[in-house]
């Protein structure tokens, strides 16, 4: 940690938030590490608690920091996900000991769009369910998520709770094998307002096709992924010769 806080622009707290942003980013704080305490934070770098308090605050509004409740400020977590391994949102936030939870904004079954039947295979006048949800680790908000699936595999959207794979798998109707495309784009002021980031901040936008086990397409999200707390990794392998 820095000796103290130096910058000639913006309010001292913002010149805080923007150090310790940094701090994080470059990972010299950990995922679920516990902050410094406002006083700690104030000691150390010889500014008032007020300003402290103010922030890391601002390292909340940002979703950099989770406040646990009679506990103190943590590092929010960065899921590293791979993309050679079909798994479910929730599979892999638990797996990493974290907690996944769903914040839905919506729950619906409605006419295919054109391009969702495309997608999908479906007719015109094909009914699908709409899901559209912010995904949470600890509380803390990693992404927004906009999956459609036939009426036929999900006739009632209601009853998913938190893994729509685990719903599916009940019915029997779990992808076997997904197509994803990603790419990047900045948010706009729709999905940073979800999202809690500013407008403009970099996204991972991933585009998923889930096919079942006799290869029809049961599955289209669209997923807006936080890229400050997301990150993909892939192996790849040189074939000889």
């Amino acid at each position: 940690m820095p000796a103290g806080v130096a910058s000639p622009v913006g309010p001292l707290y913002l010149q805080l938030a923007g150090r310790l942003a940094e701090d994080i980013r470059r990972g010299r704080f950990k995922p679920d590490e516990a902050l410094p305490s406002e006083r700690a934070l104030a000691e150390a770098l010889d500014v008032s608690r007020v300003t402290a308090r103010k922030a890391i605050d601002r390292l909340v509004e940002q979703g950099l920091v989770v406040r646990r409740h009679g506990s103190g400020n943590y590092i929010a977590p960065r899921l590293e996900q791979a993309l050679n391994r079909l798994t479910s949102f929730s599979e892999e936030l638990r797996q990493r000991g974290f907690a996944p939870a769903s914040r839905w904004l919506a729950r619906s079954v409605a006419a295919a769009a054109p391009q969702e039947q495309l997608a999908l295979g479906l007719a015109a006048g094909a009914k699908v369910a709409r899901l559209e949800r912010l995904r949470l680790a600890d509380d803390s908000v990693m992404s927004y998520e906009l999956s459609v699936l036939p009426a036929a595999v999900l006739p009632d959207p209601a009853q998913v709770r938190d893994s729509l794979y685990a719903h599916l798998a009940a019915r029997g109707r779990a992808p076997a094998r997904a197509q994803q495309q990603l790419r990047a784009l900045n948010a706009d002021a729709r999905l940073a307002g979800l999202l809690g980031v500013p407008p403009g901040q970099a996204l991972l936008h991933i585009t998923r096709i889930g096919f079942d086990a006799d290869d029809r397409a049961v599955e289209l999200t669209q997923s807006y992924c936080r890229s400050d707390v997301y990150t993909f990794v892939t192996e790849m392998r040189r074939e000889p010769g």
